[in-house]
């Protein structure tokens, strides 16, 4: 079974960056003020602050991630108050909270939201023309999947 999960025009996306990625993140915020103003934006502690500090883009925060920000993103994911995600990782240096981390992002692909880790990737999704029109999104009851297995 197979439940459709609504995106508004107006998206709600969560920003998240390891310490050595910040500054990328922040740098592609600021890029993006224009396009990431007309969205509904969350982040973890610490990058939520330092956008807001420095975009003056309105932020909702959450924990810092590895006191349980990432879990708390996950969580919103979950209850559909977040549908987008942003997630400049660190791919060179190995986190204390890298279990939560992968939580995190089996959560969005569970919940089949778009993840960008990189800039890239970031840049694609936000120039599509998905980004201002609602979208439509499958989520997989993986519980009868699970079922069916056992």
């Amino acid at each position: 079974m197979i439940e459709i999960k609504k995106m508004n025009k107006q998206k709600k996306i969560a920003l998240i960056a390891h310490d050595n990625r910040k500054r990328d993140l922040l740098d592609w915020v600021k890029k993006n003020k224009e396009t990431l103003g007309k969205h509904f934006l969350f982040g973890t502690g610490t990058t939520g602050r330092l956008i807001t500090e420095e975009t003056s883009l309105p932020v909702t925060t959450y924990k810092s991630g590895p006191i349980g920000g990432d879990q708390q993103i996950g969580s919103r994911i979950i209850e559909g108050d977040i549908d987008f995600m942003v997630f400049y990782w660190d791919p060179l240096e190995a986190q204390p909270h890298d279990p939560d981390v992968k939580a995190l992002l089996r959560i969005a692909v569970l919940y089949d939201i778009p993840v960008a880790t990189n800039q890239a990737t970031a840049d694609f999704i936000f120039t599509s023309p998905l980004m201002d029109e609602e979208y439509e999104r499958f989520v997989i009851d993986y519980t009868k999947r699970i079922k069916r297995n056992i």
